[in-house]
């Protein structure tokens, strides 16, 4: 372990904020370094600036998973001063370059009953829209290592994007993957989003490490079990609309949980109707 962080594979390391169990991940090359995912606020952007120091001066380059707060809102401290290379899918970055406050507010109302230092943390912090945009994928080179940057469809968001280390076999998954708790449905595609996590297998092999958004590393097999979760929860949602059933129905059937399961069926059956 480094200054928090824990060496999963070859020059590549996870660090997990305790608070929502986020992960932050740090490639390694011989001339940069790659951190994907820069968590909610400036201080909890400062804390991780001083860890990656800990492990490396390389000049940075960061990638934001998706626009959520908890993976990008450290962006603007990270990035520094010329602001280094920010990566993202086209519409995380047209998300928080056209509208950060409300961004900000709906994280603000989601933290402020079980987190309030967070969320008064999160309040004062400046935002920074990603630089550089990804529509399908493109590959960094780091110095040695290259590393590819893909957007396997729509699932956690409309703007999920992966991160793939073929040389040290690791796979970032983001919260299309998660660990610590069922997926967040929130502001998901369920009925697309198995195939967006079938995308992500094919960049796996039997060895590979996954890294969820939130939660410990993975396996392969976790992966495709969740994966089975994702496909019988979208056709539970399909079936039931079909059958003119209450998505209530669905919550009691599906795995992840009646709640989760509930926001799933809502935003599946919102899709299904052409409101999504």
């Amino acid at each position: 372990m480094t200054a928090g962080f824990v060496e999963v594979a070859d020059r590549v390391y996870v660090r997990r904020e305790p608070l929502l169990r986020v992960n932050v991940t740090l490639v390694v090359g011989d001339d940069e370094a790659l951190l994907v995912d820069t968590l909610s606020s400036a201080a909890q952007a400062a804390e991780l600036a001083a860890a990656v120091r800990a492990v490396t001066g390389r000049p940075l380059t960061l990638v934001n998973t998706h626009h959520h707060y908890d993976h990008c809102f450290g962006n603007a401290v990270l990035a520094g001063e010329p602001p280094r290379p920010v990566y993202a899918h086209e519409l995380a970055a047209t998300a928080l370059r056209t509208d950060p406050e409300r961004l900000r507010r709906e994280a603000y109302e989601e933290l402020r009953a079980e987190h309030p230092s967070l969320a008064a943390e999160l309040a004062d912090t400046p935002l920074l829209a990603p630089t550089h945009t990804v529509r399908i994928e493109t590959s960094l080179d780091l110095g040695g290592r290259r590393v590819l940057l893909r957007h396997p469809g729509r699932g956690h968001t409309e703007a999920d994007l992966v991160v793939h280390v073929p040389d040290a076999d690791v796979l970032i998954a983001g919260d299309l993957v998660e660990q610590s708790g069922p997926p967040a449905f929130e502001d998901s595609y369920p009925l697309r989003w198995p195939d967006a996590v079938a995308d992500l297998l094919r960049l796996t092999t039997a060895r590979t490490v996954v890294v969820p958004g939130h939660g410990d590393p993975v396996d392969v097999d976790f992966v495709r079990a969740q994966h089975a979760d994702l496909v019988q929860l979208a056709w539970l949602i399909r079936a039931a609309h079909t059958g003119s059933a209450p998505p209530e129905r669905v919550a009691a059937e599906a795995p992840f949980g009646a709640r989760a399961a509930l926001i799933a069926a809502r935003r599946g059956y919102n899709e299904l109707n052409g409101t999504p």
